[in-house]
């Protein structure tokens, strides 16, 4: 009787605490996104990134980019062809854009693709808070809801509601699946973005390497990655725009 009581003890420790972290709020899920994978998420991510611009006019335009991050906040986007020494940096919610080398403009953005698909799992949640603030992303207004056949959270917007800007989370796996927000010049237009076929990668942690952005339903821009790569040595200096042009641009081939 006294080892039933052991055992009926531990399954209670063990179920109490699940019951316990019950997510209700906005707030919740983002805490829980941390906890999960909190030293369990890749430091440094790199990839060759395809992109596919469909045009108003019907046409459709390719291009190459090399990504590098140093999680959190820390992303490198070199434009092919390298040697021109064109492209962006987005550092700590600052984003410098790159010509020919030389800091062309520089701006605070905070970059939510960065925060809810990378940076959520790897920096304080007070920080995350922060930046859910700038992006006018009510946490408060929360819901759950069934996507594909697949639970998940939703942040930011009530049920029906297509015009506020929102965040989904799978319930499972606590990983970013999309974003809903108003575009153009008077809000009318809904932009969505897309992470989709997650993978998980060696190190821990997840990712999708097809990102897909629409507007009013339609495909505008779609991202496919190849080559990626994680926990990966990385040069401090690449995340430097004054060191665009000097620092050794190779960090798409390590490893390969």
């Amino acid at each position: 009787m006294q080892k039933l009581n052991v055992v009926v003890l531990a399954i209670l420790l063990t179920v109490l605490p699940v019951f316990a972290a019950k997510v209700t709020s906005g707030e919740d899920v983002i805490k829980a996104m941390h906890k999960k994978y909190e030293k369990k998420w890749y430091k440094t991510l790199t990839f060759v990134q395809k992109n596919t611009q469909y045009r108003p006019d019907g046409t459709i335009q390719n291009s190459i980019w090399y990504e590098a991050m140093s999680l959190p906040g820390k992303l490198r986007i070199d434009f092919d062809p390298i040697e021109n020494n064109m492209g962006m940096m987005f550092i700590n919610d600052e984003l410098h854009n790159i010509n020919k080398g030389k800091i062309a403009r520089s701006q605070h953005t905070v970059h939510p693709l960065m925060v809810f698909g990378f940076d959520v799992y790897g920096q304080p949640v007070e920080t995350t808070l922060r930046q859910i603030k700038e992006l006018k992303l009510d946490l408060t207004v929360f819901r759950e809801e069934k996507m594909g056949g697949r639970a998940v959270y939703v942040i930011g917007a009530k049920k029906g509601d297509i015009k506020t800007r929102q965040v989904w989370i799978d319930k499972k796996d606590l990983v970013f699946l999309k974003m809903i927000e108003p575009a153009g010049k008077d809000g009318e237009s809904i932009q969505e973005t897309q992470f989709n076929k997650y993978q998980k990668v060696k190190g821990g942690g997840w990712i999708a390497p097809e990102v897909v952005f629409l507007l009013d339903g339609k495909r505008t821009f779609v991202e496919e990655y190849t080559d990626i790569q994680t926990n990966v040595p990385l040069n401090e200096k690449l995340f430097d725009p004054m060191n665009w042009s000097s620092v050794d641009k190779g960090y798409f081939k390590i490893g390969s």
